[in-house]
């Protein structure tokens, strides 16, 4: 292949910009040179099983095909294109900038190589750098969330093989890793086969399914905290996949696993299940969820395969030991991810205002397997079925009978499928009458599932003022709706009772001694 060290020398070589300082970054595919408010990214000249750079056209394609993508979420960092080219005294040379939308761009002389152009930022604004630091939190994890998902919106359709796609990552993690004798025992290598293609072949006809409903798009393929930036208070997505459709085109939960992966495994579990659930509630996409365990295994695969690959690179026999057992790591975590378990089905009732949905989300993160529980909140459910925004008040005539019933078997259906797959469930509702509170757990019964019912209550005055001061929420009760609640026949209610007084994690303490 290409030998690209003569340009390299050029790009790193101070001279060529001015005198400047240049700082020179590798990876395995890539060059990257930060020169004052810029950084030029060059192609390496590699061929993986993964990504083919080994001729100069591909990486003239992948340059432009990196700035198109990125500039999705990050217009303000992919700037363009630059060509190396050999001016006529015979010395290398770089052209002024190039838009990548312009495939007849005109240069000097012919290029020898191709560069991506972006805007320099700081190695602080990371979310990977925030996160080390212990400055990552639910709020800017909820803008990335929110970015994904409008990311997800306007991404393209793919038409795709669904699963045989997954299929081919999953084999191509095992196959790679088994050549990675130094770093991986075979038996726990053989132990995440054995678990993850019987969940392929279990979970095909679903993914299969979101495919022809459109759920297989153009993702962004490598979305994790090395990924994010935090810019002008703002989260931004960069560097999305555009080596191989293989990865970039994937289902769209598939795309956020990454992420929760990621979370997870820099032991920030809370916030990896707040990503799991609030996805979940802005897009509704509930069907993906019986996936999730098998996305995550892939995932972290994927990641012990990539660091496999790194060991022997490393010149410092200490260092390349250390990534080898974090490759290991990576290794038992996937292996976790799909292992068998008895998942648990929590459900939390109580008259508005008692503080159901807290309790929900802060129970989550420590019920059942990494990552915690999916919590299926009936405010929510009710306006996905409605087609209504989370943030706007539904009529009155969402509220009858025949909708409260559909909204309970909706309920129902969901912790069916994410029970089946290993994942606990938190579910969420008022559960004011007996049938409801009986259908829900007759799901855990039917599941094998562990059960635990959970009734709130609180005096009336604090459910008053509660509701009164309840802002930009998906639940639509306020006053008159919990006086309607207060004259209901509950029945004789055999949850165990929790006191909703006091802060909110003194009722999650309560919650959990009583589960």
């Amino acid at each position: 292949m290409t030998d690209q060290s003569e340009i390299i020398a050029f790009l790193a070589d101070p001279a060529t910009h001015g005198g400047r300082q240049v700082t020179r970054i590798d990876t395995h595919g890539a060059v990257v040179f930060l020169v004052g408010d810029r950084a030029f990214k060059l192609k390496r000249a590699v061929d993986f099983p993964y990504m083919d750079f080994s001729t100069l056209a591909r990486r003239e394609a992948a340059c432009r095909r990196e700035v198109s993508l990125n500039r999705r979420t990050a217009p303000d960092l992919y700037l363009g294109i630059r060509r190396v080219i050999r001016a006529g005294d015979g010395r290398l040379a770089l052209t002024d900038a190039a838009d990548a939308a312009d495939a007849d761009v005109e240069a000097d002389g012919d290029a020898l190589e191709w560069l991506v152009e972006m805007r320099r930022f700081d190695q602080a604004a990371l979310l990977s750098d925030r996160a080390d630091r212990g400055l990552l939190d639910a709020p800017l994890i909820d803008q990335v969330i929110d970015a994904t998902v409008d990311l997800h919106a306007q991404a393209e359709r793919r038409p795709a093989e669904a699963a045989a796609s997954l299929r081919w990552i999953i084999d191509d993690n095992i196959e790679e890793m088994a050549d990675a004798t130094a770093v991986f025992p075979a038996d726990r290598l053989d132990r995440l086969a054995a678990l993850a293609r019987p969940a392929l072949d279990r979970l095909s006809d679903r993914i299969d399914r979101r495919l022809a409903a459109g759920s297989l798009r153009q993702c962004h393929g490598d979305l994790h905290l090395r990924n994010l930036i935090l810019q002008d208070d703002r989260v931004v997505l960069f560097d999305a996949i555009e080596f191989n459709d293989k990865i970039a085109n994937v289902d769209v939960w598939y795309d956020v696993a990454y992420l929760i992966m990621d979370l997870w495994m820099r032991g920030l579990g809370a916030l990896a299940n707040r990503a799991v659930n609030l996805y979940l509630d802005r897009t509704g996409d509930f069907d993906g969820v019986p996936l999730v365990p098998l996305f995550l295994s892939t995932r972290a695969a994927v990641r012990a395969k990539v660091m496999a690959s790194a060991v022997d690179a490393q010149a410092d026999a200490a260092t390349g030991e250390a990534i080898a057992g974090e490759a290991r790591a990576y290794l038992e975590a996937a292996t976790a991810f799909i292992a068998p378990v008895r998942p648990k089905l929590v459900a939390v009732g109580g008259l508005s205002g008692t503080g159901k949905s807290t309790l929900a989300r802060r129970l989550a993160p420590r019920v059942g397997r990494q990552p915690g529980a999916v919590v299926l909140r009936s405010d929510v459910v009710r306006k996905h079925l409605k087609g209504c925004p989370l943030d706007q008040p539904l009529p009155a005539t969402a509220y009858d009978a025949e909708t409260t019933a559909a909204v309970y078997q909706a309920i129902r259906r969901r912790a069916a499928d994410a029970l089946a797959e290993g994942l606990s469930v938190i579910a969420d509702a008022v559960f004011a009458g007996a049938e409801e509170r009986v259908g829900i757990e007759a799901e855990a019964l039917k599941a094998g599932a562990q059960f635990a019912g959970l009734w709130l209550e609180a005096p009336v005055p604090l459910l008053e003022e509660r509701l009164a001061m309840r802002a930009g929420d998906a639940s639509d009760a306020d006053g008159s709706v919990l006086r309607r609640q207060l004259a209901y026949d509950l029945g004789r209610i055999t949850w165990a009772h929790v006191p909703a007084l006091g802060q909110a994690d003194h009722v999650r303490a309560v919650a959990e001694t009583l589960l």
